[in-house]
């Protein structure tokens, strides 16, 4: 007689939670409590200003940060704000995922000092 024995790599479950920390000005994304990856904002009149996105080394290379990008940006929407990336990840995936292009106000590229080639 065989028992079936599972085995701990079958015993997956996704602990993660998703939030928006308004006293921290950052969205989190934890995994089993432990906090994985946060996006930084400013909440500016009628806007988010996303300032940077910060992974912590025990979750890079996972995928994390587009699902906290996308929980973060869609919650921005749901609030009729809009989105300004001055954050390079956030603005990296608004170019690559369609669904946001209406609400982005791109920031302006800083003006060139003239100095150097």
């Amino acid at each position: 007689m065989t028992e079936n024995m599972m085995s701990t790599e079958d015993k997956f479950t996704a602990d993660v939670t998703l939030r928006r920390n308004d006293a921290q000005h950052r969205y989190e994304l934890l995994v089993g409590g432990k906090l994985a990856v946060q996006s930084f904002y400013r909440d500016l009149p009628g806007h988010i200003d996303f300032s940077h996105t910060e992974t912590s080394p025990d979750f890079e290379g996972q995928g994390l940060g587009k699902v906290l990008a996308h929980f973060a940006l869609d919650d921005v929407v749901a609030a009729g704000k809009r989105i300004i990336p001055h954050c390079p990840f956030i603005s990296a995936y608004l170019r690559k995922h369609e669904g946001y292009e209406q609400c982005v106000d791109w920031p302006e590229r800083p003006a060139s000092t003239g100095l150097g080639a």
